[in-house]
């Protein structure tokens, strides 16, 4: 069981990913043609993929938020696999210096922000206990 502090401090990390996800959800699904550079060229159909990460985004988001363990659970879950789905495309960035229109970027940059996803994972991991391995019911 986490003392107080943590348990804050999980509720906290929870809330700023709902609102990233939630964010990212919906730049994906208003400008999604802002994504295409980012897209690899082996991928099909760029902007079906980039329309269905950002509802995947949403539902994330939105999943961190309801206080309800199996669906805190599942959205973890989801996240993950979200997570591990896009990171061919952060990969692609990365080497061939991609810069989405409007953001300042060094080519350095791309290749900065490969080691957060894994970190972005374990956030999500922690903040749904998802590594307890079952969708048990517990305390918060």
């Amino acid at each position: 069981m986490l003392s107080f502090p943590a348990l804050i401090l999980r509720t906290l990390v929870r809330l700023l990913l709902a609102a990233l996800f939630l964010f990212a959800g919906t730049i994906h699904l208003r400008d999604p043609a802002l994504f295409l550079p980012v897209m690899p060229p082996w991928i099909p159909f760029h902007l079906t993929c980039i329309r269905v990460s950002g509802v995947f985004e949403l539902l994330g988001g939105v999943g961190l938020l309801i206080p309800v363990r199996r669906i805190q659970f599942l959205a973890g879950w989801g996240l993950t696999l979200l997570l591990v789905a896009v990171f061919p495309a952060n990969i692609y960035m990365a080497m061939a210096h991609v810069q989405i229109h409007g953001f300042p970027s060094q080519p350095w940059m791309g290749w900065a922000r490969l080691p957060f996803q894994p970190l972005l994972i374990a956030a999500v991991l922690w903040v749904t206990r998802v590594w307890h391995g079952q969708c048990r019911k517990e305390r918060p």
